[in-house]
């Protein structure tokens, strides 16, 4: 396979308390420098808690915020929104609410016309035409067309969000929570459609959750972050099975189970670090029971061979294995 999508040291930092005149109190580092590879046709998921920088990778990679530095290349080529018609035919966004991203004054009809004229110059027949194909594909009524998206259930509006993002022909989807303002049986039609366009179509997937069990039904590799830093990364299987940072151990630990009471961790803390005075060495030593001088000291960096973890002490095969016997039971 080849790779799609690259990102070099891809940074994104807010000023904060900024005065009107004179320096911000203060710099924010929403997303530390990440390195990734995407390879075409697969589904890369991207998992962590909220506030670790998910989102506002996901719009740093559609041009929706400008990156403080680092770069991001598609098939070889710096992504460039100086042109939004060839900005736009690369890649597109699928909103986690969306409702409220369809404009209300709209009729879908327009909603969906719009990518076909302004990146693709279509006609009005070719339009028509190319708007019933896309609606059949996403299962929907060309009825709905002349409706305002109001008149919609959640995943009916989801539908539609999907079916806009193919308008534009693009080959990669971020999908920033795409199910987790639906109902259960919803999030499982949704989920099945996406896979189905991507089999047929030949996309390519960056599926944003904190949900870790829609994130591994749907996904080839997976993504931690935490603390805006990419902590593990690896093939699905590897990463729920046999996890090797302490935090994707955390985070499996702490996903519901039926039968398992909900238990928080204790004796450790429990929230991030204040984005404000971050902490020395690895952020998460002070939730880690496996902390020790090295980590108040050194930034881990990733390592390892396929499955990589940023840490001091990545967890050995037992450890991993005790983690998946415990979250089963």
């Amino acid at each position: 396979m080849s790779t799609v999508l690259k990102l070099d040291g891809l940074t994104k930092s807010f000023p904060v308390g900024k005065r009107l005149l004179g320096k911000p109190r203060g710099v924010v580092h929403a997303v530390q420098p990440v390195d990734l590879e995407v390879q075409q046709g697969e589904t890369l998921g991207i998992v962590g808690e909220s506030g670790c920088g998910k989102s506002t990778l996901a719009r740093m990679l559609v041009g929706l915020l400008p990156p403080t530095d680092g770069s991001i290349e598609i098939n070889g080529a710096p992504l460039d929104n100086a042109d939004p018609s060839e900005f736009g035919k690369k890649i597109q966004y699928v909103f986690q609410d969306p409702i409220s991203s369809l404009n209300p004054r709209k009729t879908i009809r327009q909603v969906m016309e719009a990518p076909l004229k302004r990146l693709h110059g279509m006609n009005r027949a070719a339009r028509d035409k190319r708007i019933a194909e896309i609606f059949a594909s996403v299962n929907l009524r060309e009825e709905f067309l002349d409706r305002y998206p109001h008149e919609f259930s959640g995943g009916q509006a989801q539908r539609i969000g999907i079916a806009r993002a193919l308008a534009a022909e693009a080959s990669i989807l971020i999908l920033d929570e795409p199910v987790s303002a639906l109902d259960v049986s919803v999030q499982a039609q949704v989920l099945n459609l996406l896979a189905d366009l991507k089999k047929e179509l030949g996309l390519t997937y960056l599926f944003i959750s904190h949900d870790l069990a829609v994130v591994e039904a749907v996904s080839d590799r997976v993504a931690v972050l935490y603390f805006g830093a990419v902590v593990e990364v690896g093939r699905a299987e590897e990463i729920f099975r046999a996890p090797r940072h302490p935090y994707t151990q955390l985070l499996a630990n702490s996903a519901p189970v039926v039968g398992r009471a909900l238990t928080a961790p204790e004796g450790r803390e429990t929230e991030l670090p204040d984005p404000l005075n971050p902490p020395s060495g690895c952020a998460f030593r002070a939730r880690c029971p496996h902390a020790s001088e090295i980590c108040a000291k050194e930034v881990p960096q990733l390592s390892g061979q396929g499955h990589r973890a940023a840490c001091h002490h990545p967890l050995d095969q037992s450890s991993a294995t005790e983690t998946e016997v415990s979250s089963q039971g």
